[in-house]
């Protein structure tokens, strides 16, 4: 097992090499990676066979097992993603602008890779090949710190996708994983000043928050979600339900999920009796404010503040009624965490006031909070979804994982 300083070492050693790849060699290694990973699907399966026996038999809640399951089609669809990712053009070398000042000098701004880039996740194996297939096509080098939890799944697709690339003749240290999954690990790759250009976090709260406040090298945030689908006056009640069924229940473990509902006064009385249905046969717990429970009864839970700010990753879900869509407004900028928000609205008006004032990454208009996601995107993956305001915003792709560069043509200026 390599420690984490020969990690650091190889892969600050390997972005030069990477970032000199020209779009057709890095294309091939990413061919080469999903070709491989299609071909070793059952020692795929066997590895995370005993990360999900681990995880059951330390009483992994159910969110996070299926965060962690992997299947045949996950992983024939996370090798599409690679493909996706080998199809996107190249954004290193894209000049962004050139201009000519008065003085003959010819300014433009080019975009360039990051150069070695860390990732600090949870029991997410997916990730690994998404966050290393970006970074490869991005020109940059990355370090891989996968949680415990997926630890054999993690190994078994890091070890195939390096064996890939050197059977290319590709830098397989492009790809590093740190296979030590304590504490301490994750500590000190936060702190790898001169090593690391960038830190992204991609996990729960504690593990944002962690490496937000600890952290001695650049980060870029990504964000839990607690998104809301708010139901308009104006709203075809029928596509609200069958939006929020899918924000809600198509898969409850990951952050694009629906976490709360608002629902407008004058459509409560219709509308909630058809959204408890709806979610009924996922048998979604429902976390009510009085006015809601006046309209269901006692099979609602009496919701807290707490609730209104919760990711719950489960089925269950909080629900608000509201005079107007700005209280609607008003409610989700105070407890969003600035990830997916939707409304479902006939009114132009009131879908142009919602996407104007709700603070989030994406909003939606009359569809699910599910689409946040870089392959649905059309980014083949994503890095993250992040939800702060600088360099990167929403699901992260190629363009979000370069950096720039001034390059400058004289013939002698001098100041």
């Amino acid at each position: 097992m390599r420690d984490l300083m020969t990690i650091a070492e190889a892969a600050k050693a390997a972005k030069s090499a990477v970032a000199k790849l020209d779009t057709n060699a890095k294309n091939a290694g990413l061919h080469a990676i999903a070709d491989t990973l299609l071909a070793h699907t059952d020692e795929i399966l066997s590895a995370n066979r005993l990360d999900i026996e681990a995880g059951r038999e330390n009483a992994l809640n159910e969110g996070l097992i299926d965060r962690l399951t992997l299947t045949a089609d996950r992983i024939a669809g996370i090798a599409e993603g690679c493909r996706q990712v080998a199809a996107l053009p190249d954004p290193i070398g894209e000049v962004l602008w050139q201009r000519t000042r008065p003085n003959g000098l010819r300014i433009g701004l080019r975009r360039v890779p990051m150069g070695v880039i860390g990732i600090i996740y949870e029991a997410r194996p997916n990730v690994t090949v998404d966050a290393a297939a970006l970074c490869f096509k991005a020109g940059s080098a990355c370090i891989l710190r996968g949680g415990k939890e997926a630890f054999h799944s993690s190994k078994c697709l890091s070890d195939l996708m390096r064996q890939a690339l050197a059977d290319c003749g590709l830098p397989q240290d492009a790809i590093n994983l740190v296979e030590d999954t304590t504490r301490e690990s994750a500590n000190q790759m936060m702190k790898l000043n001169g090593y690391l250009d960038v830190l992204i976090p991609r996990g729960g709260a504690g593990l944002i928050r962690a490496v937000v406040q600890n952290a001695t090298v650049p980060v870029i945030e990504t964000g839990t979600g607690n998104c809301h689908v708010y139901v308009d006056a104006s709203a075809d009640l029928d596509m609200a339900a069958r939006i929020l069924v899918n924000a809600k229940c198509q898969r409850i473990s990951v952050c694009n999920a629906a976490e709360s509902l608002l629902v407008h006064r004058d459509v409560a009385e219709a509308f909630l009796p058809m959204a408890q249905k709806a979610l009924a046969p996922d048998h979604v717990i429902l976390h009510g404010c009085p006015r809601t429970m006046e309209i269901l009864g006692d099979s609602i839970v009496p919701a807290t503040e707490d609730d209104y700010g919760r990711e719950y990753l489960a089925y269950e879900i909080s629900v608000k009624v509201v005079d107007s869509i700005d209280e609607a407004i008003a409610h989700i900028n105070r407890y969003n965490t600035g990830h997916s928000e939707c409304i479902v609205t006939e009114s132009y008006a009131a879908s142009q006031q919602f996407t104007d004032e709700v603070d989030a990454a994406a909003v939606y208009v009359n569809a699910s909070t599910r689409f946040t996601d870089g392959f649905e995107f059309g980014f083949g993956a994503e890095i993250g979804i992040s939800t702060q305001k600088l360099h990167a915003r929403g699901p992260m792709g190629l363009e979000a994982l370069t950096s720039q560069k001034y390059v400058i043509f004289g013939n002698g200026q001098v100041r």
